[in-house]
């Protein structure tokens, strides 16, 4: 299970590689996954990545005022590509694979995006399209975060 640090630092590279980026597609392959149905996950598309968070472990996407917040489960991997033009299109089915974020074109004409992947047979990987990371049940109950820099509350 990734751990407190490990999600911070996807948190960072998310915030390094896909902010200010427009969703250019979201694809949820798992079922089980989401967890929520409404917005439905193609409400993202062409929403500008306006910030990236993290709530405990959970990683949020904010999204022009949708958030897009998963959680790794226990053998859940966020895997990044540079260009997901030729990627195969993302089919429901028994494989790792569990969603699929691409991302507007860079000026070399890739589409990057990322690939939430869920090895094992004990699937716990979580997504979440919320309007506010507060209607997510783990999110909603956390306490003080520990590697909160910030001064003492």
């Amino acid at each position: 299970m990734p751990e407190l640090p490990e999600v911070e630092a996807l948190a960072a590279f998310l915030r390094a590689r896909a902010g200010g980026r427009t969703v250019a597609g979201a694809d949820v392959v798992a079922v089980q996954a989401l967890k929520t149905v409404n917005p439905p996950p193609a409400a993202l598309v062409g929403r500008a990545i306006t910030g990236v968070h993290r709530h405990g472990k959970f990683l949020d996407l904010e999204c022009e005022g949708l958030h897009l917040v998963a959680h790794l489960g226990r053998s859940g991997r966020l895997r990044w590509r540079d260009d997901l033009t030729g990627a195969r299109p993302a089919r429901s089915g028994r494989g790792p694979l569990a969603a699929r974020v691409r991302l507007s074109p860079d000026p070399e004409g890739r589409a990057p995006g990322f690939e939430l992947h869920e090895a094992g047979p004990r699937k716990r990987l979580a997504l979440y399209v919320v309007h506010d990371p507060a209607e997510v049940p783990g999110i909603a109950g956390l306490g003080i975060d520990r590697l909160h820099r910030g001064p003492a509350p």
